[in-house]
């Protein structure tokens, strides 16, 4: 459970907000009462759960990229942030394969910018770097991996976020060393989830986005892996996680530092095109089509995460299975249009907290 007297007035930074994850958190941040400051590229669409839900009210929104460390540290200078998210990122496995360079240079780079604006910050206090379960060097395993298992990536995308989370383990052994918090004050922590779906996603080479755009056009969904298998949670399972992880940081900066899975139950795990037949079934109409690809780029099958670590150590557990995440999910798309989002992403956020 949340702690919403802890969040009341802190200030906290959440690199790429704008994002799909990011305006979830920000909104979330906001409910709790925190000073939010957000730093990213502009939204990706007019109906990014972002725009639609017009949090840029509430919070400070400043456009920047990741890449640009001096903007960023001007950032950390004016605002003095003592919490921050790091989600900034190129999120896409096949956009990786078409810009590499770009990968590396905003999941690594970025990465190093942020963490360096951190280490020279006075007002830092607690850093969680959000990652993904791609991170782990993919084996195809049915059992799911631990944070201590072998990173690694087989595509730029995974390979990328495998550098950002050996970047920082070195800065915490480095800077942030748990051993020597009397001297710097900062813990840092590095995030792992899995494939997660919310209202407000409109991102390309996405299962969820590309279902809701075919059936919003009463066209076919296309699927190109339906054999794959993932581990799917709604947004707010991740980001409760990621916000109980900063609480316990920040109330005890030498035990809870380090890497973190926070995945679904292993219900959820299952492939795309069962993802697709609950979507299609909550929606009320619709069909798909297979449409593999031979000699298509890889992608992983199979990837599990086991989560005993937040559960034992943090107390967190999942809280909706995926018939409630898809109804969830399904419920912002065919609403929308005709609501008013940040009520609506209010309603789901009690709704989740309630549960």
């Amino acid at each position: 459970m949340l702690n919403k007297e802890f969040w009341a007035g802190k200030k906290v930074l959440v690199t790429g907000h704008t994002g799909f994850k990011g305006s979830w958190l920000s909104i979330w941040l906001n409910i709790l009462g925190a000073k939010v400051i957000g730093y990213a590229l502009e939204p990706l669409t007019p109906d990014d759960n972002f725009v639609l839900s017009n949090i840029a009210a509430c919070m400070r929104h400043e456009t920047g990229d990741v890449r640009n460390f001096d903007n960023l540290r001007r950032i950390f200078e004016e605002t003095k942030p003592e919490i921050v998210f790091h989600l900034a990122a190129q999120p896409l496995v096949r956009e990786s394969y078409n810009s590499p360079k770009a990968a590396y240079d905003i999941n690594v780079g970025g990465t190093v910018n942020v963490l360096e604006c951190c280490r020279i910050s006075d007002s830092v206090q607690v850093i969680v770097n959000i990652t993904t379960d791609k991170c782990y060097e993919n084996k195809e395993w049915v059992w799911g991996y631990r944070e201590n298992d072998r990173l690694g990536g087989y595509d730029p995308y995974s390979s990328s976020k495998a550098c950002s989370e050996l970047v920082t383990e070195a800065y915490r052994k480095s800077f942030f060393n748990p051993d020597d918090f009397a001297r710097h004050g900062k813990s840092l922590a590095s995030v792992r989830a899995g494939n997660v779906l919310g209202g407000g996603d409109w991102q390309v080479d996405r299962i969820v986005p590309d279902c809701i755009r075919h059936l919003e056009r009463g066209e076919p969904i296309v699927v190109r892996n339906p054999h794959a298998i993932r581990p799917w949670q709604h947004v707010l399972e991740p980001l409760s996680g990621y916000l109980l992880l900063a609480e316990k940081m920040h109330d005890k900066p030498t035990s809870y530092f380090g890497a973190w899975n926070f995945g679904p139950e292993d219900s959820s795990f299952f492939t795309v095109g069962t993802l697709v037949d609950t979507i299609v079934k909550v929606w009320g109409k619709g069909s798909w089509e297979d449409r593999s690809m031979p000699g298509a780029v890889h992608e992983a099958h199979l990837l599990k995460l086991d989560i005993s670590k937040a559960k034992s150590l943090l107390g967190w557990s999942p809280v909706w299975g995926i018939e409630k995440a898809v109804g969830a999910t399904v419920d912002w798309y065919k609403t929308y249009g005709n609501s008013q989002v940040y009520d609506l992403c209010l309603r789901q956020i009690r709704d989740y907290m309630n549960d």
